[in-house]
């Protein structure tokens, strides 16, 4: 794939480490959250900075070999690591630095939200980020970006300002509302299709304490709750997420609706009344708390490590059909540890961005579903996988054919056509622009048109 003396010449040129198989730190170095995923790659850099980025993607091209870019290394298809390739690795560069007149906020590509979240609540203020501290800014934000404050203030991708973009020939380009337009246009949804982003600007928003916490109900109240909370969701006020999870924990099967309030607490009691109310909780934990507490409400059962299989889409239609068919499989099958249907609760000024706008389509759903299988022993891989694929076949006639990407496993073209609709044609005389070689082919991958 190369020679010694072409490597010798790269790791020279580099400011931060360059790690091979046998080096100590290799398969520490190779591994990411997804504990189902073991590749190998040839050469993993880790960046110091932008010169390092540059300097990788044109070894790479030069040399022919296969790239994986890694970020916060959450995708669930592993796509951040490759066999034989090159890592480039940005988790060195997570820099966050915020302005707090400007109320805005630049962050490395390395960056997790659990470090963006810390520096910005220093001030008072936030941006929809993942609801898992260790996810990575960039993949989440490239693939539209999904989180507790998107009902009030978008999607991250919404409030992307700015990017920072290594080309597939090696530039470094700007990319925002006024330079190269189209490429900002693609970053919001696109994906990792169109370069590596060294660095993300945001809109920040104030976001002090919130109402935030679980409600938590008995497996055999989940159709009753259930359906209440289909009608309330959808009318609540934009300042309310309020997501509703079948889940099979350490404690047995239950429902769990996960809330997070952004907006006056004393409002926000009124508004959770009703859901409070429906039913019977077993737990409540709802209680004004700052916003970082609310973004670690699943950090314990995310560990790095553990073994994940995902199928997810959005929802066409809420109703009792759907209801009653996801309770009932998923009581009729008694899964174990960890098992969960989650339903996202979209909406609110996510659905007010047009179609057309970015790359990310699917604003008028109202709701998310996601398949979550998770397990420790490879041995229970098939098993766990099945259900996982029985569960999605069971609640699919309820579900658009489209899904949020960064929830897409490897599942084929069509399901990625699908996900981005008619914004699909326009993405792919973009990357034929900026990536005429598919140079960034491990994501989920828009082929140059």
């Amino acid at each position: 794939m190369f020679s010694e003396s072409s490597l010798g010449t790269f790791k020279a040129c580099l400011r931060g480490e360059l790690i091979q198989p046998g080096d100590p730190r290799y398969d520490q170095a190779r591994r990411v959250f997804n504990g189902l995923i073991d590749r190998r790659p040839a050469l993993i850099v880790r960046c110091a900075g932008v010169a390092d980025v540059i300097a990788a993607v044109n070894f790479a091209r030069e040399n022919d070999m296969r790239t994986a870019v890694r970020g916060g290394g959450h995708g669930v298809t592993g796509n951040a690591v490759c066999d034989d390739g090159v890592v480039i690795d940005l988790s060195a560069m997570k820099s966050v630095h915020v302005d707090p007149g400007k109320r805005t906020a630049r962050a490395e590509g390395g960056a997790t939200w659990g470090i963006f979240d810390h520096e910005t609540q220093a001030f008072g203020l936030a941006t929809t980020g993942g609801i898992v501290p260790s996810t990575g800014i960039a993949g989440l934000t490239l693939g539209g970006g999904i989180g507790f404050l998107n009902r009030r203030y978008g999607l991250a991708c919404d409030n992307l300002l700015s990017a920072d973009v290594v080309s597939a020939d090696g530039r470094l380009l700007h990319a925002g509302p006024a330079e190269h337009e189209d490429l900002f246009w693609a970053l919001r949804g696109g994906g990792g299709n169109f370069g590596v982003v060294t660095s993300f600007e945001y809109r920040l928003h104030a976001v002090g304490p919130v109402l935030g916490g679980e409600i938590v109900f008995p497996l055999e109240q989940a159709q009753r709750v259930l359906r209440f909370y289909r009608d309330w969701s959808t009318a609540a006020p934009d300042e309310v997420r309020a997501d509703a999870t079948l889940i099979a924990g350490p404690e047995g099967p239950a429902l769990d609706i996960s809330v997070c309030y952004c907006g006056a607490p004393e409002e926000g009691e009124k508004v959770l009344e009703p859901i409070r109310l429906c039913g019977c909780p077993l737990v409540d934990t709802v209680a004004t708390v700052p916003y970082t507490k609310v973004q670690n409400l699943l950090t314990e059962v995310f560990q790095p490590g553990r073994l994940h299989y995902w199928k997810a889409a959005f929802v066409r239609a809420l109703g009792e059909d759907a209801v009653d068919a996801m309770v009932e499989f998923f009581a009729s099958t008694a899964p174990g540890f960890f098992a969960a249907i989650a339903i996202e609760h979209l909406g609110g000024a996510v659905s007010r961005v047009a179609a057309e706008e970015s790359a990310f389509r699917h604003r008028k759903a109202q709701h998310s579903l996601l398949v979550l299988r998770m397990w420790e022993d490879p041995a229970e891989s098939e098993a766990n996988m099945d259900w996982a694929r029985r569960c999605y076949r069971t609640v699919e006639p309820f579900l658009e054919s489209g899904a949020y990407v960064n929830y897409l496993g490897d599942e084929g073209e069509a399901r990625i056509v699908a996900s981005y609709g008619p914004n699909h044609e326009r993405l792919a005389v973009i990357k034929k622009k900026y990536d005429p070689t598919n140079f960034f082919r491990l994501n989920q991958n828009i082929r140059p048109g």
